[in-house]
């Protein structure tokens, strides 16, 4: 298993911290970051016969909606976007 690979140990123990009725989501895709809801969660062996935990996505909501745009700044899936600076301009009138 490569070091990088999370296990169900620090899942757990990230998890544990948090309000247990709180809903999951699973962020997808850095390019068009979208939020799926879980379904399940399955054991199965991966492509080298290990066995691998894998969390599935709802069949009957494949996307629940795209990724707050803080979520995906905390991944550092988007740029922070800061704030204008100074006051905004204003438009003035044309005359005809």
């Amino acid at each position: 298993m490569p070091a990088s690979d999370m296990t169900v140990r620090d899942l757990i123990s990230r998890l544990a911290a948090l309000d247990p009725d709180v809903p999951v989501r699973l962020a997808i895709n850095p390019f068009c970051p979208m939020a799926h809801r879980l379904a399940d969660v399955l054991v199965a062996a991966d492509l080298d016969g290990h066995p691998t935990v894998y969390l599935s996505e709802d069949p009957d909501a494949v996307q629940y909606g795209y990724l707050p745009r803080p979520v995906a700044e905390a991944l550092a899936w988007m740029p922070p976007v800061d704030p204008p600076r100074g006051p905004r301009r204003r438009l003035r009138a044309v005359s005809p």
